[in-house]
């Protein structure tokens, strides 16, 4: 959900008037904007003091003709005067003309700035230059890009350690596309598709897993979608010198019959997307607003009228819109939250598990026909004709028209075709896919790409796979021969992958991963890639002898274990076996990964006692390595990325026990470990008890202490109890510790 909270003034009436040619930068600071009035001058603001810091204004005679920005880097600010002058100066600086000057051989569009990349500037003809490439020499020659085109938007972003900028241009009514990345010399032009009843109004752009996405306001009241890959095929290159880019649309902005005319887009996040415009319905007269849609369902997330009128411009940092309202400068603030139906319905069993939003989209359930039955390339070219249209107006290989071609065709196309060309053309149909059908179309690439492997066992694009489930939001239902290939293949890593990634894995798959994990050989894995983010933090390894340790912590918890009998060792004495993680650190992030997945005690049962003894008696193992970890800390949670919680860790205990109840009883090792076991777990519930009977006394000394001083106050009851109680619950669910000791005296009762 969205919504847009308290709002203020940021500057009065200015000498002029808000009008359009104000422009709004961010400053040196997370709490600073650049205003720029064209013509006059550039001033320094503070938001929350909603005071200026400084202002800078140019000489009679000379015009501001770009923004100014700032260098993030230096901290200096870059201003272009009367379309050639570059300025540069420093916060102490007072008098603008006696800052640094170069004068440039030709007119100067726009200057960028990026936190990492440095300053870029983009001249009039589309020539780009970075400005230490600029300050070098600054009477060199630029060249000119576009030819009788007018540039209408650019924008900046950083992909990688490389700056990219885009713009777009304007000729005869047809709209272009460019993208630059200046430090490479590297430059692609692209032509926009044409629409006959509307066109372009308002432009911008992000970039994420280098593709470009481009959105566009048009006059038909509607936001449209174009994607651009980065990454670009060298052949694709020398065959095509324009490509026309098509669109997709992303959003209707009419609700309820009333139809918003838009003036400018910002977006938001990933779901998220600001119009500011004029809303009209029927027999109403119209009224400027500012509204908040969200792109995935479709909706308008809220809304706010603005009856003293703007300019038409809208500028977004740090969660602040910033517009002119009337005469002033106003800034509204607004929050996003990640759009689900999980958070509507329900939460999943853990919060680290993904969240089912991302792998769930409602335009494409017309599709699970097609992707459900995607066992032949054959079969997927009849049923996906009438459902995946790729709306794409060209096609690069030579055999096709220039038609639209569904998935199924592409598929079809190049069923025979080499490796090289398979996975280059499948890279090319992903970013091309409409969003609609982004999901099916991944998970169509996928079950090609293992339908190949099944019949070629010499063929396994592991990288391609891995890059696929790293960047996509994909889910093991839209490509459900995954796991099983990387399971014959024994890729460890890429199991790790969707077990982390995917949120609706059956739990027959589960338990297969958990039984390759336990099986594959320590020796086997330490030449395999393998995440270790979730372990690493509390495994020591030493990579000479491959020993893993882990250090010692002496608390209460050893202290009560010491009151059930257990024996202690002395820091000077050599550590036991069983403060040592029983496997190594490729085999635990593994096995993590099967711990955070989701799944259901019915369904997992089952399989669980199909799990042979010893690989059973390994894994309660680690899970107790694991659970004594926990309790070595106050806060009983683990360092790291993605590491186990303590209610996972108990959970899959008691899973184990019902599982291999008669293994417990019978095999020796396992009543030793599990003897062991118990005698912690007592230790805690009495420890836990010892707890309770001491918030209960705090609380009645509270209780005393209130009647004594009715009229004093006091919190310090209050602190000692909350921060009881806070440890308590810091340290696991007592349910289950309660189910876990009856699991224990169960079996070792036998």
């Amino acid at each position: 959900m969205a919504a847009l909270c308290e709002s203020f003034t940021l500057r009065g009436p200015g000498p002029g008037g808000g009008g359009p040619g104000l422009c709004l930068e961010p400053g040196p600071g997370r709490d600073l904007v650049l205003l720029t009035e064209r013509g006059r001058a550039a001033t320094l603001f503070k938001i929350s003091d909603q005071k200026p810091l400084g202002c800078w204004s140019v000489k009679h005679g000379q015009i501001l003709t770009c923004p100014v920005v700032c260098n993030f880097e230096t901290h200096e600010y870059i201003a272009v005067h009367d379309d050639k002058v570059l300025r540069i100066w420093k916060n102490e600086d007072i008098n603008l003309d006696k800052a640094f000057k170069a004068t440039l051989s030709a007119d100067v569009y726009r200057i960028h700035s990026l936190p990492l990349g440095g300053p870029v500037v983009l001249f009039r003809g589309g020539g780009v230059r970075t400005l230490d490439v600029l300050l070098e020499a600054p009477q060199q020659e630029i060249e000119n890009v576009i030819s009788g085109e007018v540039i209408r938007w650019s924008g900046a972003f950083m992909e990688g350690q490389q700056p990219v900028l885009i713009f777009t241009t304007e000729k005869d009514e047809d709209f272009f596309v460019y993208v630059q990345k200046p430090k490479l010399n590297s430059l692609h032009k692209y032509k926009l598709e044409q629409q006959e009843s509307a066109k372009p109004l308002c432009f911008t752009a992000h970039i994420t897993n280098q593709i470009v996405t481009l959105l566009c306001l048009y006059s038909n009241d509607s936001v449209y979608q174009v994607l651009i890959p980065l990454q670009q095929d060298t052949e694709e290159e020398e065959e095509e010198e324009e490509e026309i880019l098509s669109k997709s649309l992303l959003l209707k902005l009419s609700v309820s019959g009333a139809v918003l005319k838009g003036a400018s887009l910002v977006v938001l996040d990933k779901d998220h997307v600001a119009v500011l415009g004029s809303l009209a319905a029927p027999k109403k007269e119209p009224r400027e607003c500012l509204t908040i849609w969200n792109t995935k369902f479709q909706t308008l997330q809220t809304s706010k009228e603005l009856p003293l009128g703007t300019s038409g411009q809208l500028w977004c940092y740090e969660e602040k819109f910033f517009l002119i309202h009337g005469k002033v400068l106003t800034v509204i603030m607004y929050k996003c939250e990640t759009s689900s139906l999980a958070a509507a319905v329900g939460k999943l069993k853990y919060s680290q598990t993904p969240d089912v939003s991302l792998f769930m989209n409602w335009n494409t359930l017309e599709n699970e026909e097609l992707v459900a039955s995607f066992q032949s390339q054959e079969s997927v070219a009849l049923k996906a004709e009438s459902r995946l249209n790729l709306r794409s107006r060209r096609s690069t290989v030579a055999e096709e028209q220039p038609e639209t071609l569904s998935v199924g065709q592409v598929l079809l196309n190049f069923k025979d075709a080499s490796n090289y060309v398979l996975e280059t053309r499948l890279r090319k149909l992903m970013t091309k896919a409409p969003t609609a059908d982004l999901q099916a179309t991944i998970g169509c690439v996928v079950t090609a790409l293992t339908d190949r492997c099944k019949k070629n066992p010499k063929y396994y694009p592991q990288n391609f796979l891995q890059e696929i489930v790293e960047t996509r939001n994909l889910s093991y239902s839209l490509c459900p021969d995954l796991m099983a290939v990387a399971l014959e293949k024994k890729d460890m890593h890429l199991l790790q992958l969707c077990l982390e990634r995917f949120p609706d894995i059956p739990e027959e798959i589960t338990y297969a991963c958990l039984k390759a994990f336990l099986s594959i050989s320590e020796s086997h894995l330490e030449n395999m890639d393998v995440n270790l983010d979730s372990v690493i933090c509390y495994i020591d390894v030493e990579f000479d002898n491959q020993e893993v340790k882990t250090e010692i912590v002496e608390n209460g918890f050893r202290a009560e274990m010491d009151m059930c009998g257990t024996k202690i060792p002395k820091e000077s004495q050599s550590r036991s076996d069983d403060d040592s993680c029983p496997i190594g650190p490729q085999k635990a992030a593994l096995l993590n990964a099967v711990l955070h997945s989701a799944y259901t005690e019915t369904f997992l049962l089952p399989h669980l006692k199909n799990l042979p003894a010893e690989q059973a008696i390994l894994f309660l193992r680690y899970l107790y390595y694991l659970y004594v970890k926990c309790s070595e800390k106050v806060n009983t949670t683990l360092p790291g990325i993605r590491s186990p919680t303590i209610n996972q860790i108990m959970d899959w205990m008691c899973l184990l026990l019902d599982a291999h109840f008669t293994v417990m009883v019978m095999l020796p090792e396992a009543k030793e470990l599990l003897s062991n076991l118990h005698k912690f777990v007592r230790a805690q519930v009495r420890f836990y008890s010892e707890l309770n009977k001491i918030e209960g006394s705090l609380r009645e000394l509270q209780r005393l202490n209130h009647l004594r001083e009715s009229h004093t106050y006091s919190i310090e009851g209050t602190v000692e109890t909350a921060e009881q109680r806070k440890w308590m619950d810091k340290n696991g669910d007592g349910m289950s510790l309660c189910d876990l000791s009856v699991r224990f005296t169960r079996v070792l009762a036998v």
